[in-house]
């Protein structure tokens, strides 16, 4: 009972029992992890047959698609300070519960309109559990568990989003066209109704600690909501218009004011100082570029599969999956080898990932579409985004990143990088499927078209390595610079008589 009591209050009174309970609390994040991230990709498959059925508009469909992001993204670092103010559990279980609601209204939408309205709303729930997913991993575990549950955590990332497309163009061929797409939504109100009793029961109770004056800074959530919305919106408009990129002189000019209010504030939403480590800032950094990659990279090979090589949705998604899986064993490893590694192996992993994305865009040059899900496989598996490559970056940049955040801060630092990843997929998607397109409307082949796209990719990794290598280097130059101190301390002791 003793120890029950110790994990709501976010600690273990002893190792075995504690550690037993804290698995399940983490199963738990991972399952709301999965759900929400999965739909981030599950709607690509099913965005035709609900054209067809619900007559929708090009603007309504890109709605549908990106006002989950930009909702997301939105709620991020202001619901992380909330859980860190006012317990991570309650804004779990409100954020999953938000969800499957706004699940339940898609799956029952009358109209398109009252479609997309839902889907917005189900990706700012999405943005108010992600938060304390990473949080409540800061506040259970230490160590190299900390190390291991991020890297569980980023198998989840992994393999969500190369699901997504299998399991909705199963859905679809299951239930038929026009109910397909619709099961597609309600699939999620079942898991959510097992998980959110789970969720009251094992995650830890945790609000403001004894004696500290807590604020939810409500002024600088709301101008760092508007900074993300500002930022995101140019990207995940369809057209290019000059207007649009006025709005990053907006989002500049409030990203100013958000840090000038948050310098003078004694409790911010965001502690600025967390900028002063050099390894957090370069850690959300070096996660941006990596969705910047991750996202498009979905988009530019199943549209090469399925438009350009005439594979189903369901056999474009089965493509996918080999190398999920590869992310999926890799995670948890590259966790547990984090705090051994830690940046050796943020680096191995990008290597890994642009020799994959250069092994598969030869691939699919020298296929045609004759067995291009085949040849892929080997490139992707081993370097390939989502594949061990990706593995071997996303966890121990994730727990490095983290590492020194403090508990209290948990809730908003992992918001923030999460909103990275946001802020990273949408440009990505927007620059690279611009590139792609280029390429077919300039009369190339898919293949071609697919080259310029992952070319680029392979451009951000890079600029992603130059950042883990920089980190790298000034690390083991500091680490060295204190292990010359004690060298020289613990010489002149030896040679002090005594």
């Amino acid at each position: 009972m003793g120890a029950r009591c110790d994990l709501d209050m976010g600690v273990p009174k002893t190792q075995r029992s504690g550690r037993g309970l804290h698995r399940y609390a983490l199963a738990v994040c991972m399952a709301g992890g999965f759900v929400v991230f999965l739909d981030v990709t599950i709607v690509n498959v099913a965005l035709p047959t609900i054209k067809q059925h619900m007559h929708a508009s090009g603007s309504l469909q890109q709605w549908m698609l990106s006002g989950y992001t930009l909702a997301f993204g939105l709620m991020l670092v202001p619901a992380g300070r909330v859980g860190d103010v006012l317990g991570r559990r309650r804004l779990f279980v409100a954020g999953l519960i938000g969800f499957v609601a706004a699940s339940a209204v898609c799956a029952l939408a009358p109209t398109m309109a009252v479609l997309v309205a839902a889907r917005i709303a189900q990706g700012a729930a999405g943005g108010v559990l992600t938060p304390q997913i990473s949080a409540t991993i800061q506040q259970l575990f230490q160590g190299a568990d900390r190390a291991r549950a991020f890297g569980y955590f980023a198998s989840v990332v992994s393999v969500s989003s190369a699901v997504g497309p299998v399991a909705g163009g199963a859905l679809i061929s299951g239930f038929g066209a026009d109910l397909g797409w619709r099961a597609v939504f309600f699939v999620n109100v079942p898991i959510g109704a097992v998980l959110t009793p789970l969720a009251l029961r094992w995650l830890p109770r945790r609000g403001p600690a004894p004696g500290r004056r807590s604020s939810l800074d409500l002024p600088g959530s709301l101008l760092i909501g508007t900074a993300v919305v500002l930022v995101l919106l140019p990207f995940i408009q369809s057209s290019w218009a000059l207007w649009r990129w006025w709005l990053l002189a907006a989002a500049a000019a409030v990203i100013g004011g958000f840090v000038a209010r948050e310098r003078r504030v004694a409790d911010p939403v965001l502690d600025l100082k967390l900028f002063r480590n050099g390894s957090y800032t370069i850690g959300v950094i070096a996660v941006t570029l990596y969705f910047a990659a991750l996202t498009p990279f979905f988009f530019i090979y199943t549209f090469t599969l399925q438009l350009g090589h005439h594979y189903s949705a369901v056999e474009a998604g089965l493509a996918l999956t080999p190398f999920a899986l590869g992310a999926a064993a890799t995670g948890p490893v590259a966790g547990r080898w984090a705090a051994r590694y830690g940046r050796e192996l943020v680096i191995a992993g990008l290597l890994l990932l642009g020799a994959g994305m250069l092994g598969g865009i030869w691939a699919v040059d020298a296929t045609h579409g004759g067995g291009t899900g085949w040849a892929t496989i080997a490139p992707f598996v081993i370097g390939g985004i989502g594949g061990i490559g990706g593995g071997m970056f996303l966890a121990p940049n994730q727990s490095l990143t983290l590492s020194a955040v403090p508990v209290s801060q948990a809730g908003s630092a992992g918001g923030l990088y999460q909103t990275g990843q946001r802020l990273g997929a949408s440009t990505g998607v927007a620059a690279v499927v611009w590139q792609f397109y280029a390429g077919l409307t300039q009369g190339g082949s898919y293949e071609e078209a697919y080259r310029r796209g992952g070319l680029l990719i392979v451009a951000v990794i890079a600029l992603a390595l130059v950042l883990a290598i920089f980190d790298w280097r000034r690390a083991r130059s500091r680490e060295l610079s204190r292990t010359g101190v004690r060298g020289r301390i613990g010489t002149k002791a030896e040679k002090t008589p005594t």
